[in-house]
């Protein structure tokens, strides 16, 4: 797959462009699915959260609200009852995976459970566009700090990539510059620290930062 890893979604105009250039054509010409999954797992999210990003609600205009030709949804945790021959062609047929935040480990033991881990390498041509939870989850770690789902081993998720992501730099008390130099610290992989205008580009093992505002590097 290829990658489009943000914060906040697609904020401004040049992570617009990266999406474009990943999906190949504009975005009212391509078919999404969303993923709500990580939503479940976070203690601050439910089905207003949900309903919200189906809905493409204003505040996922960034996101589901971007104008795409269609909207579905991919609820993991349904998967597993219902078989790989129904949802695997769902996916196929997609051009891009909209995959919400709210707790990484939980979408990450979903992803395992339903088969979608293991399906991403057979989908070079499909684009995967994640906010916060919904990028962290292809990274080797999140950091103890990040994991809310109560019934998470520890903070390990998919690797898929390889470096950590930091999301809503500056966003919140808690995600401040010396926070996100902390939490690197006690990582062992290479990271970013993002903010609403930033994401990370991935194709082809390439990675982009995109950005017109703030991010930081460490351990490169």
């Amino acid at each position: 797959m290829k990658f489009l890893l943000t914060s906040g979604g697609v904020t401004n105009p040049s992570i617009r462009s990266a999406l474009v250039d990943l999906l190949g054509k504009p975005i009212s010409e391509c078919h999404a699915l969303c993923v709500p999954t990580a939503l479940w797992g976070h203690s601050q999210c439910g089905p207003a959260s949900v309903r919200g990003f189906v809905a493409a609600e204003s505040r996922w205009r960034n996101f589901s609200g971007l104008g795409w030709a269609s909207l579905g949804v991919l609820e993991l945790t349904a998967l597993p009852s219902i078989g790989a021959q129904r949802w695997v062609p769902w996916v196929e047929e997609a051009d891009v995976l909209l995959v919400d935040g709210g707790d990484a480990t939980y979408l990450c033991h979903w992803m395992r459970e339903s088969g979608l881990a293991d399906l991403l390498p057979s989908l070079p041509g499909k684009v995967w566009v994640g906010v916060s939870a919904g990028s962290m989850v292809l990274t080797p770690r999140i950091g103890q700090d990040f994991v809310s789902w109560p019934s998470a081993p520890d903070d390990r998720t998919l690797g898929v990539v390889g470096f950590s992501i930091f999301p809503h730099l500056d966003l919140f008390p808690e995600n401040t510059q010396a926070h996100a130099e902390k939490w690197a610290a006690g990582l062992g992989v290479p990271a970013y620290a993002i903010d609403e205008q930033t994401a990370i580009r991935v194709e082809d093992g390439s990675v982009e930062v995109v950005s017109e505002g703030r991010w930081l590097e460490f351990g490169s």
